[in-house]
């Protein structure tokens, strides 16, 4: 089974010592997560640095500790999923469509969010924090 990380996962495991966060860092597996979504986190990470009160050398240093435990499923991967995805959440949240893409991309994937509307879809298992403290 893989684990696709929501990006509420990733910036909570970012932001605070929290079971989040040891739960990704002491996860025996890989996750994934989709490129485009990387990338747009990236474009926040002053934000999440500055609410996790660390020092730099810190933060970096966690940041790195997390990507490795995480694969970035490139674009052209989730592509042939990208409209199987987007039916599924169509009126729950576009925005989540990338995730679901991934899952989709690599069969019996689950996926890890906090987002209780992305539960209302019945195509792909999704697991909150509670439940990936039980399953991983």
């Amino acid at each position: 089974m893989q684990v696709v990380l929501d990006t509420n996962i990733l910036f909570s495991a970012l932001i605070r010592d929290s079971k989040t966060r040891k739960l990704i860092l002491e996860y025996e597996g890989i996750f994934l997560f989709p490129e485009y979504i990387f990338e747009e986190a990236k474009k926040h990470k002053d934000e999440i640095f500055r609410k996790s009160r660390m020092s730099a050398d810190e933060f970096n240093e966690l940041l790195a500790l997390i990507l490795r435990k995480v694969n970035i499923v490139p674009s052209e991967v989730l592509e042939p999923h990208r409209q199987e995805a987007y039916l599924i959440v169509k009126d729950i949240d576009i925005n989540d469509a990338l995730f679901v893409a991934c899952a989709l991309a690599y069969k019996g994937s689950i996926i890890w969010s906090n987002d209780a509307d992305l539960k209302k879809q019945s195509r792909i298992r999704v697991i909150n924090t509670m439940e990936a403290m039980k399953l991983l």
